[in-house]
């Protein structure tokens, strides 16, 4: 555990009860830390609390919608007493699909609150606590669709274009009280987002389209969320110490090799 140790830091991660944040949960937990996930989904957090306790973690759970600014601030007021906030990863995030045209009022409302206020609401809750604190490290999840354009991909590049800004802005402005900030722009990760979109879209057809979607990628295949979490470890540890105000494309060539 001494390589990219997160032994005895405390990490807060949203959105951590399925997907890439479940695998930053498991993995985070592995290195040491002791790991709060912050979801909306309680059967889903407990599944992960159970599988990082069986292997000797540390683990707290917490409902929490990250869109009510009110439930985060009472959320990282309670984990605060415990002790100090070492890391906070700002993973919690829906996709929608479509066009201008195809995205309605709500759609865009419902993917602002959670993309972009959500982020917003954690870091308003936390930079306080981690500048009392003497520092932190803060690593928020923007994409690939944040970065260039992908087709029928509107409002959801929209508000990850925001978390790439919001990155470079925290990470400017909180420097000097040792708080670092960074994000990790995944290209397409099979999550089960991916299989609920070809369930729903392509019934019967979900193998099929699925190996499309994989060839869309230079390298051939989707990201697995044990990869983009690999990364997260990383830009959160020690050894990671001099990095701040950058983005890390993890994309299988995505950016720089798709015409």
């Amino acid at each position: 555990m001494s390589a990219f140790s997160l032994k005895d830091k405390t990490a807060v991660i949203t959105g951590a009860g399925s997907g890439i944040g479940r695998s930053i949960a498991l993995k985070f937990a592995k290195q040491g830390a002791n790991v709060h996930i912050l979801d909306i989904n309680q059967e889903h957090t407990l599944e992960v609390k159970k599988l990082i306790e069986s292997d000797g973690g540390k683990c707290q759970t917490h409902i929490c919608n990250v869109a009510k600014q009110a439930e985060v601030m009472e959320t990282f007021k309670q984990i605060s007493q415990e002790g100090r906030i070492d890391i906070l990863v700002n993973n919690a995030g829906i996709g929608f699909v479509g066009n201008v045209e195809q995205t309605k009022e709500e759609d865009l409302d419902r993917l602002y609150s959670v993309n972009i206020k959500g982020v917003y609401n954690c870091l308003y809750a936390v930079i306080p606590l981690m500048k009392a604190a003497g520092g932190g490290t803060i690593l928020n999840m923007a994409s690939v669709a944040g970065s260039v354009g992908i087709a029928d991909r509107f409002g959801y590049s929209m508000t990850k274009g925001a978390v790439l800004t919001m990155t470079y802005s925290v990470a400017l402005d909180y420097i000097n009280d040792n708080i670092r900030c960074n994000s990790i722009s995944p290209a397409r990760v099979h999550t089960p987002f991916v299989d609920a979109y070809l369930k729903k879209n392509y019934p019967g057809k979900e193998k099929e389209v699925f190996a499309q979607l994989e060839k869309s990628q230079p390298i051939g295949r989707m990201g697995q969320p044990d990869e983009i979490a690999s990364l997260a470890v990383y830009l959160c540890s020690e050894e990671a110490a001099f990095i701040t105000g950058c983005d890390y494309p993890i994309d299988g060539g995505f950016i720089k090799l798709v015409p």
